[in-house]
Formats: C-alpha cells, structure tokens, sequence
C-alpha cells in the first residue's frame, strides 16, 4: 500500500543518507521533504537533489522555515489537502530531523518572539505533527529527535544542566515561560548557556513524546473520531553523537570547530571505544533512524531509544506532571486548538 514520508531539515548530514535509504529500500513509499532553502543555490540542497534524482517521481521537496509558526501551520493545512485529495498518499511516518542551535551567540528570537532554538527543535515539530495526525495512515510512528544532552551530566558540552521548570500552586506555570524567553543570561559564556538552551529542547522533546503517546492511546479509544488511525505511536530517538556531523561547524565556537576537525571526525572508531559507544557516522545514524520510522521491525514501537535500542530518558522527562504542563504549553506557544488537531487538547 502506498504511503508516504514527511522529513524535515532533509539536507541534513544524517538527512540525506536517511532519503537515500528509504528510497532505494521502500519503492512504494512518496517522500515529503522540507527544507528552509529549495533552492539548488544552497549547497546542500543541490547535493538533496542529486540523491534524489533516480527517484524524483516520488519526492517533493518543499520550502519550510520551522522559525516561522504560521509558515508551519500554512504548510501542515495545504499538506493535509493534499493527502485528503488523494494527490499525496497517507503518512506513514513525520520525521522530525531539523535542528537549531547557537552556540557562538547571544538567544536569538524566532519570527513569533520565541528563544529559536526552543521553537525549532520541538515547538515548530509539535505544531506540524499535531495538525498532521488526522493525515497518518494507521499504524503511522512520529520520530521526534532526542540526545544524550537531555541528560544532566552526560554531554562533555555541558555547563549547565538542562531542566525543566517546577510544578507548583504558588508560581503556576509562568515560570515555563524562561524556555521560550530566556531569562539572565551571561553575554559572556554564550557556549554554555547556549548548549544549555539545545540541551533543554531536547528535554522538552522527550516529556512531551510521553505526553503525546498517552494521548494517543486515550483517543482511539473514543470510537466517535475517525480521523484518527489506530496504533499510532511516537518515538524519541538519540541517534548518537555524530563525528561528521555538519552541526559540529555551525553556529560553533572555534575551538569546537577545530576539534571537529583534527580530533573527533579522524579519532571517531577510537573515541566511540574508549569515550562515547554512540559515536559514528551520519551515514549509518540515517540508515537507523529510517529503518525506526518505517521498518516492519519496529511495528508500534513508542518511546524512548538510543539508536535503535529501546532505552530509559532521564528522570526529569518522565515526570507526568511536568509532561502535563509542558503539553499545555506548548499548546498556548503554538496556537494550536481543538479544531486544528484529532487527539484531545
């Protein structure tokens, strides 16, 4: 049966070996990709191109700025007309793949105010899966992007911990307002706290996935909505610490960029031995993370994984409290109502 793949940030590093993958493996699958510059003017975007070119009968590459909300919801509503319409096959799978990060600079704003980071790594991605979910074929999986920075302690990047706000009577929920204006920080160490704010997204990412995977099983359960498919799951996968990642040169300090160089991406077979068992190429992440997305193997699969085995998030993330609010939140963040999404908000 035909279906198709929604990917974003698809001129990535581990982007482009993923589209690759999926195209020669899965010939009955359309693939969706986003990227902010369609240009074959970006670099990038022109090496997408030529990948895609054998099978360019079945890719769509569109323009998408994950900095801009209503860009996002504009692309969700003419996406889920197509697919209605029959023009584009139902999702199988939405691959949230793109990322920000800044770790040169002061917290930048995102067209809608919001800390960039935040809004590009998990609100942009919770807006376009929770208005795409009524367009996913049955047993579609959502692949939301972790990594080990979500954990307190266990990235050599890290300053300071990430976290999320507290939950109590006194401050409501206001204080979840620092994730997306970001509150006293030191113009001078713009690495840490900006490591800091990625890391935070990514925590955000991995509570909100359990707070979305529950709501999903609640829904199905109400027989009155049928545009929600069954056995829909979400998962939240550390891909791994990529040695020849592209991100390790953007919006980096130079010192990291050097390192990149000269130390990580040539050491990367013995750092993955004696430092870090989830270093490895792009290539081979992009294999795993499709094969995740819509591999028979992972049929229903939910949570947590660190490439592809099933793993344990940190303890903050599994906090349900905390995953409650954080769903409401995003939810206000987003604008995203009960009219523009199948599952209870």
């Amino acid at each position: 049966m035909a279906s198709s793949v929604l990917l974003t940030g698809a001129n990535g590093s581990l982007a482009i070996p993923a589209v690759q993958h999926l195209l020669s493996t899965y010939p009955n699958t359309t693939a969706i990709l986003t990227v902010r510059n369609a240009s074959a003017s970006d670099a990038n975007t022109r090496h997408l191109q030529e990948i895609i070119a054998p099978f360019k009968d079945r890719v769509f590459i569109r323009s998408l700025d994950l900095a801009d909300l209503s860009a996002v919801h504009r692309f969700a509503a003419s996406l889920a007309v197509e697919i209605a319409s029959g023009t584009v096959p139902p999702l199988s799978s939405i691959i949230c793949n793109a990322f920000y990060w800044n770790l040169a600079g002061p917290p930048e704003l995102s067209t809608d105010g919001f800390e960039k980071t935040f809004q590009v790594n998990h609100l942009a991605h919770a807006a376009l899966i929770l208005r795409l979910l009524g367009s996913c074929a049955a047993a579609a999986r959502i692949l939301v992007f972790a990594s080990d920075a979500q954990y307190p302690g266990k990235n050599s990047l890290e300053k300071y911990p990430p976290g999320l706000p507290g939950v109590n009577e006194q401050n409501g929920d206001d204080e979840w307002d620092s994730l997306v204006h970001p509150r006293n920080v030191k113009e001078n160490d713009h690495t840490g706290y900006g490591f800091q704010r990625y890391a935070n997204s990514k925590l955000a990412i991995v509570a909100w996935m359990y707070a979305l995977n529950r709501r999903l099983h609640s829904s199905i359960t109400d027989a009155a909505d049928h545009q929600l498919k069954e056995g829909i799951t979400v998962i939240a996968v550390n891909p791994g610490n990529l040695s020849d990642s592209r991100a390790l040169r953007s919006n980096t300090p130079t010192s990291l960029r050097i390192m990149s160089r000269v130390i990580i991406k040539p050491l990367s077979p013995l750092l993955r031995v004696t430092v870090d068992p989830t270093m490895r190429s792009a290539k081979d992440a992009g294999v795993d993370v499709m094969e995740l997305a819509v591999g028979k193997d992972y049929l229903h699969a939910e949570g947590y994984f660190t490439m592809r085995k099933k793993d344990e998030s940190s303890a903050e993330s599994r906090d349900e409290r905390k995953q409650d609010v954080l769903w409401k939140k995003t939810l206000v963040w987003t604008g995203i109502g009960k009219e523009d999404t199948v599952v209870p908000v």
